[in-house]
């Protein structure tokens, strides 16, 4: 049977992408930053085991984190291999921190993140001095020695990535001179907001609608004390499960609502989703509000690919709306999610047709024939592919289904949302 409306209040782990970088600027200033609201998955937790290898002291104090860095240019020589997990983003920064210390580093992950490109950070990473001795294929595990002093670069970024952009910013943080990253489409840009924070010399100006962005090196980071905001990737599964469990009526509390992030409320609303902001309000230079979010009926739209890089880790989520909408959505210009934990077209696509959605899978999208509003019919097992989206995602579809949908797995979602399962039963009790 479907489930109960979801009320109440619930509040998302931090920000992951914010949690990330607190920990590496905190590690590279001279002094102490803390740091509240911290996400406490695997994958950040990564990030903080590697830091401690090269020197930082990370320790949790109380509720928050306490990081003592340093500062640029300190990192010390790795005693072991940087064990990475499942995490992309971890790997591709700190190859960019690593870059331009004088230090060899060797990088290890598990089996998905080991299938993944790194040879998108490793080319421009390359010309600023540092070398590599990838696996075949330009994956992990891989050895890197850092270049000091580095070479400045101009790079113009082949591919909308913020993991490449800020690798090479991040490289520029201890290399002589003016480094510079040309994107020609706007990616996510807490390195850029949170750097100067820090107190780094960075500048971002447009030219011909193209985003240019200037750090100067070798940089010297200020401790800072930094307020994670809550994950808007994390918020989108229980937007979506409020929007299509009728009677909901929900509010999230503290999420992040960064402009180059917060692309899927945008197209929810699109697709008539009734969420409110409630007390919009800036923390450490990001926007954040209260989301509140009660059950509407949704429509099929044909999605702007233009708006992908603003969401391209909630699309799955977003087909799970999509199925449930009237009419039919159609999204395109989605090949990056191929070469994401999974090949997140292919295992969404086939997890919604066995839990009985009407979807037709293109090279670039999907295209979704929505039930109205009516429950799936349910199912499974669903191969999760070891993918955390893709479990949280199907996951919210169990929630309107007859059936309920089988997951092969849940432990994927400990990387980065472990209190899921928790939440959810919270809000739909």
């Amino acid at each position: 049977m479907p489930a109960g409306p979801l009320t109440g209040r619930i509040r998302v782990p931090g920000d992951k992408s914010i949690s990330h970088r607190s920990l590496m600027f905190g590690a590279l200033a001279v002094g102490r930053s803390r740091i509240s609201g911290l996400l406490e998955g695997e994958d950040v937790l990564a990030t903080a085991a590697a830091l401690r290898t090269m020197g930082a002291r990370i320790e949790r104090d109380g509720d928050d984190w306490v990081v003592d860095g340093v500062g640029v240019g300190g990192l010390l020589q790795p005693d072991q291999a940087l064990d990475m997990g499942n995490s992309g983003t971890s790997t591709r920064l700190l190859m960019g921190l690593v870059a331009s210390h004088s230090i060899t580093a060797a990088f290890t992950g598990d089996a998905s993140l080991s299938k993944r490109p790194m040879g998108r950070v490793i080319d421009p990473l390359s010309t600023m001095g540092t070398s590599f001795t990838p696996s075949p294929g330009g994956t992990l595990p891989l050895m890197m020695e850092g270049m000091q002093p580095a070479v400045p670069i101009e790079y113009r970024l082949p591919v909308a990535s913020a993991q490449v952009k800020s690798a090479v910013l991040l490289a520029g943080l201890n290399t002589p001179g003016i480094t510079t990253v040309i994107e020609p489409v706007p990616t996510r840009d807490h390195t850029e907001r949170m750097l100067r924070g820090f107190g780094a010399e960075l500048t971002v100006e447009e030219n011909q609608g193209e985003r240019v962005i200037r750090i100067h090196g070798p940089a010297d980071l200020k401790p800072c004390d930094i307020t994670v905001p809550g994950d808007p990737s994390s918020a989108a599964f229980f937007a979506v499960a409020a929007s299509v469990v009728p009677g909901s009526d929900l509010v999230i509390e503290n999420v992040g609502l960064n402009p180059t992030r917060d692309g899927i409320f945008r197209v929810l609303e699109l697709m008539g989703a009734d969420i409110e902001d409630v007390d919009a309000r800036e923390v450490g230079g990001e926007p954040v509000a209260d989301l509140r979010v009660r059950h509407a009926a949704l429509k099929g739209i044909e999605v702007d690919p233009g708006i992908a890089p603003s969401m391209i880790d909630e699309f799955p989520v977003l087909f799970v709306a999509a199925a449930l909408a009237e009419g039919t959505t159609i999204t395109s210009g989605l090949e990056e999610l191929r070469v994401k934990e999974s090949d997140r077209l292919s295992a969404m696509a086939e997890a919604l047709s066995l839990a009985g959605a009407n979807v037709e899978e293109n090279d670039d999208g999907l295209v979704i024939e929505g039930t109205g509003g009516k429950p799936l019919a349910g199912g499974g097992p669903i191969a999760t592919h070891l993918d955390h989206r893709i479990a949280m995602s199907m996951a919210i579809a169990g929630l309107v289904s007859r059936d309920g949908v089988e997951i092969d797995s849940i432990e994927p979602i400990a990387t980065s949302f472990p209190n899921f399962t928790a939440l959810l039963d919270e809000a739909a009790e």
